[in-house]
């Protein structure tokens, strides 16, 4: 297998899904062998992000790593993380891989449309605090806005909500949010965290505003990663039957 992606996965394994389903869906291809070599981890024992950087739980760094490092076994060539707020480790991460990886936060900000200023921030809890999203987009000139205390309770429960499997629920809780950000100016949505994507899915027509969704687009990026390689781009040659 030639510049095969890993996925480390697991965050939770919905999201890993989900990421698997939008790499299938937006590669162009003709053919099975056109379509993206993958190597998927989707172990859910990683200690959960939100509890370590917020509450002091446990670190999820050493299983990242631990897996990163299976994935580069397997032989991965480029490693992609469905999970935002696991990108709170991206550089120590980086640090210790050997091969490339691809941020969701740079791609997600690389993909919001032009001439779009104000942008609502949807994500958990410990994304929003370790401002994952809020310095690289003031960097770039972008103003971001996030839901006020009481409304991300609201993110979070739905979040979990889905993590569970209620997604009714989570629609309950998160819909409102997302009209509450329109109001206030939000021209487009960053999907920040990846069980986002899963929840607005199929309701993306009942607002004004634009979506970004951070699943897909580390997609998009990877799947230009695996088509700037010359050799990426064989035809597929159609089987020959016998007849009888």
């Amino acid at each position: 297998m030639k510049h095969t992606i890993g996925i480390l996965g697991g965050m939770g394994p919905a999201a890993t899904a989900d990421m698997l389903e939008k790499f299938v869906a937006l590669r162009r291809a003709s053919c099975d062998q056109q379509h993206i070599p993958l190597i998927v981890s989707s172990i859910p024992d990683i200690p959960d992000r939100t509890a370590c950087l917020l509450s002091g739980g446990p670190s999820p760094f050493h299983s990242l790593e631990q897996y990163l490092h299976m994935l580069e076994a397997a032989g991965a060539e480029c490693i992609v993380i469905p999970c935002n707020t696991a990108h709170y480790w991206f550089e120590d991460l980086q640090a210790v891989a050997k091969v490339e990886m691809i941020s969701i936060l740079d791609a997600t900000l690389n993909a919001i449309p032009d001439g779009v200023s104000c942008v609502g921030l949807l994500a958990t809890d410990a994304t929003l605090a370790a401002r994952l999203y809020q310095d690289k987009a003031a960097a770039r000139g972008m103003t971001l806005i996030q839901p006020e205390r009481e409304e991300q309770a609201q993110v979070m429960q739905a979040i979990y909500a889905l993590k569970r499997g209620d997604k009714t629920a989570a629609e309950a809780l998160l819909l409102p949010q997302i009209r509450q950000l329109a109001a206030r100016g939000a021209q487009a949505i960053i999907m920040g965290c990846t069980e986002i994507p899963l929840i607005v899915a199929g309701h993306e027509d009942a607002f004004s505003c634009r979506f970004v969704d951070s699943t897909a687009s580390l997609v998009r990026a990877a799947i230009r990663w695996y088509e700037s390689w010359p050799d990426t781009r064989a035809a597929c040659a159609l089987p020959q039957y016998a007849h009888a």
